[in-house]
């Protein structure tokens, strides 16, 4: 008996609906009209099931362009400052960063967590629920790092005070975990957590006197933020980006 894992399949046209194209009529106009293509052969029946390989999306194209990726798909963006991690808050939103179709997929993308408005920088969409979890899971303890520029120099004793496990945020009964600080300059410092409570870096230099004046996510796990990765792009992750958000090094085999 093989051990070898069964490939699912989908009907063409629940396929494709479902990563944004177009209704399941829409979808069946594109097929008669030959304009969905497998391996080089246009398909003409909608209600064909297509086996979901993974390498799909580079045999079949849709109006000529290669299919989008298929359900399962981990995007790393660079958001940008002033845009909010919502569906349905006033003013810009990161998933008008995304092509309109992407915006209309099912299962729909989700930001695992959130920047603030004012927070730019790594942030990971998904529409894998499991994936997102497990991200986002206390007992994952994913890092995140944030560069930090400040409005009053440091006084010297906050990398004492954030690594202490101790501090306690106003409003708040649970003491923060421990939080690595780096410093840089009298008033720029990294800062390294675990957790991700609302607005956490601000009101952790706000209870030691001072204040955040820019704030921006370079790393999450041990996956950085890619230099040539501009505001406002994003990039589709492969295996070995989605390992470096756990911390383990990508294989080379």
């Amino acid at each position: 008996m093989s051990g070898k894992a069964k490939v699912p399949s989908a009907r063409l046209d629940r396929l494709l609906a479902n990563l944004g194209y177009g209704s399941r009529r829409e979808i069946q106009m594109l097929a008669r009209a030959g304009t969905i293509v497998l391996d080089g052969a246009p398909l003409l029946d909608a209600d064909r099931r297509i086996a979901l390989d993974p390498d799909l999306p580079a045999r079949l194209t849709v109006q000529t362009r290669p299919l989008d990726p298929l359900p399962g798909v981990a995007l790393m963006l660079h958001k940008p400052l002033g845009v909010t991690c919502s569906h349905k808050e006033a003013g810009p939103l990161v998933y008008g960063l995304l092509p309109p179709r992407w915006r209309r997929r099912e299962p729909p993308l989700s930001t695992v967590g959130r920047l603030d408005k004012e927070t730019s920088g790594l942030l990971l969409l998904t529409d894998d629920g499991a994936l997102l979890h497990r991200i986002i899971s206390p007992k994952a303890s994913v890092s995140k790092r944030y560069q930090v520029t400040l409005d009053h120099p440091l006084r010297g004793d906050e990398g004492a005070i954030f690594s202490s496990g101790t501090l306690m945020l106003d409003g708040e009964e649970k003491p923060l975990l421990p939080v690595d600080l780096e410093v840089h300059g009298p008033t720029s410092a990294a800062v390294i957590l675990t957790e991700g409570r609302y607005h956490q870096v601000r009101r952790m230099f706000a209870a030691v006197g001072n204040h955040v004046t820019a704030l921006h996510r370079d790393r999450v796990g041990a996956l950085d933020l890619p230099a040539d990765l501009e505001p406002g792009q994003y990039r589709v992750m492969g295996e070995g980006d989605v390992a470096r958000v756990f911390g383990q090094a990508p294989s080379n085999s």
